[in-house]
């Protein structure tokens, strides 16, 4: 499953998730992966400067690779952080929406 090519009903299960998850207000109508991804960013990155526990609490919950994570906190400039672990929450969450769908 390529979260690349994730539909509408998938994006919008995906930021239903994401709002419980992260415990924000309604995510608004996303479009695509990178809309999500943009609108979560903010709350990561209040995560990545303060709550770095709760952040790989976070990763773990969401069962974010260790390895994709200790990319991004090594590899991404520092201004692009935030978004980079965006996207690759939202494209682990499209994944999960994907395999819970396929299999109910």
């Amino acid at each position: 499953m390529d979260p690349k090519k994730a539909g509408q009903p998938a994006i919008q299960a995906g930021a239903s998730d994401l709002t419980q998850l992260l415990q924000l207000p309604e995510i608004p109508e996303a479009q695509d992966r990178e809309s999500l991804a943009a609108a979560i960013a903010p709350a990561i990155s209040r995560l990545l400067n303060g709550q770095m526990e709760q952040l790989l609490r976070l990763c773990y919950r969401l069962d974010l690779g260790e390895e994709t994570l200790r990319r991004i906190l090594s590899e991404s400039p520092p201004e692009q952080m935030a978004m980079d672990l965006s996207l690759a929450i939202v494209d682990r969450q499209l994944i999960k929406v994907y395999f819970r769908n396929k299999y109910r």
